[in-house]
């Protein structure tokens, strides 16, 4: 196992104060591919149980799940509260620096994916930072979707643990 640097993620009250403050997420790297990880949480973050302005960027798209595609994050009709990155780490530094000069409040890069570079660059210009973890599992996470402890398997039983019948 890689040991990471000094930085770590925010805790999960500080990753869910995060979602619950913003208002409006920049996806970059979406794919109008519907079994693409960045579709599936475009979907959720569009649909009513996450109240969101979501901003699909890609330069090769026009239109991905019916919405207008941007090709960058300086096309974007407002800056964003979050960057929620689905490109290669590689390519995270160059979205960082992308981020903090369209005002973004967050960098948040998907599960995964790891840079620290990207991270210093967020950091140096008083953006939040997360990364290796998904805006769909902690927002479902945080209002009701999944357990403390994982998924909801929605499995309701009578039964305690560990008795026999």
């Amino acid at each position: 196992m890689t040991l990471r640097s000094p930085f770590t993620n925010p805790s999960a009250n500080e990753r869910r104060a995060i979602l619950d403050e913003s208002r409006s997420i920049a996806i970059v790297g979406a794919s109008a591919n519907p079994s693409r990880a960045s579709n599936f949480v475009a979907t959720y973050l569009m649909s009513s149980s996450a109240d969101y302005d979501v901003w699909l960027v890609n330069p090769r798209e026009t239109e991905i799940l019916g919405q207008s595609v941007y090709p960058s994050l300086d096309d974007l009709p407002g800056a964003p509260d979050i960057v929620d990155v689905f490109r290669k780490a590689d390519d995270c530094p160059a979205i960082a620096e992308d981020a903090v000069r369209v005002g973004a409040k967050t960098l948040w890069i998907q599960l995964g994916l790891w840079s620290e570079e990207a991270a210093e660059i967020a950091l140096a210009a008083g953006l939040n930072v997360v990364m290796d973890s998904c805006t769909k599992i902690e927002h479902a996470r945080f209002h009701g979707g999944l357990g403390l402890a994982g998924f909801n398997t929605g499995v309701i039983s009578s039964k305690r643990r560990g008795r026999k019948s």
